[in-house]
């Protein structure tokens, strides 16, 4: 049998204060280190979001660091809402809609034809029904650092996304259940997973089409496995609310110097984010027809017969059975 000898109380000792010495060099010793997650590559424009938060607020010289775990390398996308309300997890940038299993109300920020351009989600931002929405979010414990609408669009392995009868019985993954809910009134069948699961899963044939970000279309290389692209156009069928969150509890336990550097650093985030979404659609149309895929937009009157469907699917069911529900669809409508 071997023996191992116990190391000296003056080797452990010499060992920590050399690692205490490293860590002290690396880091201010009182320095708030906070955790943020996304699902995204890093150079997707919301993990750019996320790092400018990072920079800005480390910059302030508040004492906060902020260590970034992108590609959901830290907690799996639908995980991040949990793990924030827990005080487990800091900072995200999160698809709100993902949370609607707890809060239904939420599918009201990815419902069919309900955000008309990029323009008008920015003043949805500042109306009663965002109100409503934050509040929601701020009972539950998060806060909003950054407000982020992003359009998105339809693709298909061996088809196009035109009318509601182009999707019938295909396999489709939609963002939520308000497209659930419309894709399979049209005769879809649904099998729901997070965006950064698309690739695989038309790869594998799980899947005949999609409909997510014109971000994550381009992120997650979908045109790889797609003949075919729908993208947000004249008329954007598809937009989604992706805002940058925080845990309250990680919030409240910051100083009030720590607190304003983190809102602010939101606000420059969103500001960015703004001048970068139409781009982002742009570099959607781009990107595909380089890669050789098909480019089709939908017309007044295929936008028109979707969101007929819609009305008697999504919309009709989201103000029966949703707290509050129509109230906030009419509140959503009333801003122009």
């Amino acid at each position: 049998m071997k023996h191992f000898k116990r190391p000296s109380l003056g080797s452990v000792l010499t060992t920590g204060v050399a690692l205490a010495a490293v860590v002290a060099l690396s880091a201010p010793a009182s320095a708030e280190r906070l955790r943020a997650s996304h699902q995204w590559p890093q150079d997707d424009v919301r993990g750019k979001m996320v790092e400018m938060i990072k920079k800005e607020v480390e910059a302030a010289d508040v004492d906060l660091q902020v260590r970034v775990y992108p590609s959901g390398s830290l907690f799996k996308p639908k995980q991040q809402w949990d793990a924030m309300t827990k005080g487990q997890l800091d900072i995200s940038a999160f698809p709100l809609d993902y949370a609607s299993g707890r809060h239904p109300q939420f599918s009201a920020t990815l419902m069919p034809g309900l955000v008309k351009n990029h323009d008008h989600a920015k003043r949805l931002n500042d109306s009663e029904f965002m109100d409503q929405i934050k509040q929601i979010i701020n009972e539950s414990g998060v806060v909003v650092l950054s407000d982020a609408w992003l359009a998105g669009g339809f693709v298909g392995k061996d088809f196009c996304v035109t009318t509601p009868e182009s999707v019938e019985g295909k396999v489709m993954r939609a963002a939520g259940p308000a497209f659930e809910q419309m894709l399979a009134a049209a005769g879809s069948s649904i099998n729901s997973m997070p965006s950064s699961e698309i690739y695989s899963a038309m790869n594998t044939g799980v899947l005949d089409g999609a409909n997510t970000s014109s971000g994550s279309l381009v992120s997650y290389r979908i045109y790889e496995q797609s003949s075919c692209l729908t993208p947000p156009g004249d008329y954007a069928l598809w937009f989604m609310y992706e805002p940058i969150l925080m845990s309250k509890r990680s919030f409240d336990q910051l100083n009030e110097e720590q607190q304003e550097a983190l809102m602010t650093a939101g606000e420059k985030a969103e500001e960015f984010f703004f001048e970068k979404a139409k781009g982002l659609d742009q570099k959607l149309v781009d990107t595909y027809k380089k890669a050789g895929v098909k480019v089709t937009e939908m017309t007044k009157e295929q936008y028109d017969a979707w969101i007929d469907v819609a009305q008697e699917s999504s919309y009709k069911k989201f103000a029966e059975e949703v707290d509050g529900g129509a109230e906030l669809i009419e509140k959503a409508r009333s801003v122009d």
